[in-house]
């Protein structure tokens, strides 16, 4: 089993529901407590595919990255493991769970039921919705260009986010919300194993703010069946 790489500083993320934490920790001028600092460093990593699937990581080297002792490890480690991100083994570490074919299946089936039902309640679209799909996906060209995969993939999960948003449905946006991790880690997977993706991606990206601009719902459901549907292509084999 491949063994951990050293994990680079984490980059922000757009997604509102990820900063919450460490905004106010910021705003009270304090350093997270140390299981938590554990917890975003392994996540992140794992996200991004900095840790990989199959990737085994141990609690010592965690604890020398991050600079704390082994007990807030563990600590965080049992709290990834049932997440579902990783699998503990006594005395050896945590590995990190590769992206499963069902997990994938799973994602698009559940994304296709929220995402259609979401993106036809978008028309006609509430006041800001369009301004602000336009600003991500401006955004989401700008960090494609600078070659950013991990923060491209960030900024497309907050362009559907938004969108499920709009309606106004909090339940549905929480069930959404849970979709999170696995649609950054599958995002980041695409962009790596098929880098001509993130051109595809940002085309329909376009046509759905055009159908929604355009107070077309059928068409923007279309696109949007389209463009999650394609998903199932890491299904196949895609991704590792």
């Amino acid at each position: 089993m491949p063994t951990a790489p050293a994990a680079p500083p984490a980059p922000a993320t757009s997604d509102p529901a990820a900063t919450t934490a460490s905004a106010t920790t910021a705003s009270a001028g304090k350093q997270p407590p140390a299981a938590e600092r554990v917890y975003a460093h392994v996540k992140r990593a794992v996200l991004e595919r900095r840790y990989e699937g199959g990737t085994l990581l141990t609690e010592g080297e965690l604890a020398e990255a991050v600079g704390v002792s082994r007990t807030p490890v563990r600590e965080a480690l049992l709290k990834l493991e049932v997440e579902g991100l990783l699998r503990l083994y006594p005395k050896k570490g945590a590995l990190v769970l590769p992206v499963s074919a069902q997990e994938i299946a799973d994602v698009v089936e559940t994304r296709l039921l929220v995402e259609t039902h979401s993106v036809r309640k978008a028309v006609p679209a509430p006041p800001g919705l369009l301004d602000r799909l336009a600003e991500l996906l401006e955004k989401q060209r700008e960090q494609a260009a600078a070659g950013d995969l991990a923060g491209a993939a960030t900024t497309d999960r907050c362009f559907h986010a938004t969108i499920v948003r709009s309606g106004g449905n909090e339940i549905l946006a929480r069930l959404y919300d849970q979709l999170r991790d696995r649609q950054l880690r599958m995002g980041v997977a695409v962009m790596h194993s098929h880098p001509d993706r993130i051109a595809k991606t940002l085309a329909e990206h376009e046509e759905i703010l055009a159908a929604l601009t355009a107070n077309d719902a059928e068409a923007a459901v279309a696109v949007v069946t389209r463009h999650v549907g394609w998903f199932q292509n890491l299904a196949r084999g895609a991704t590792r």
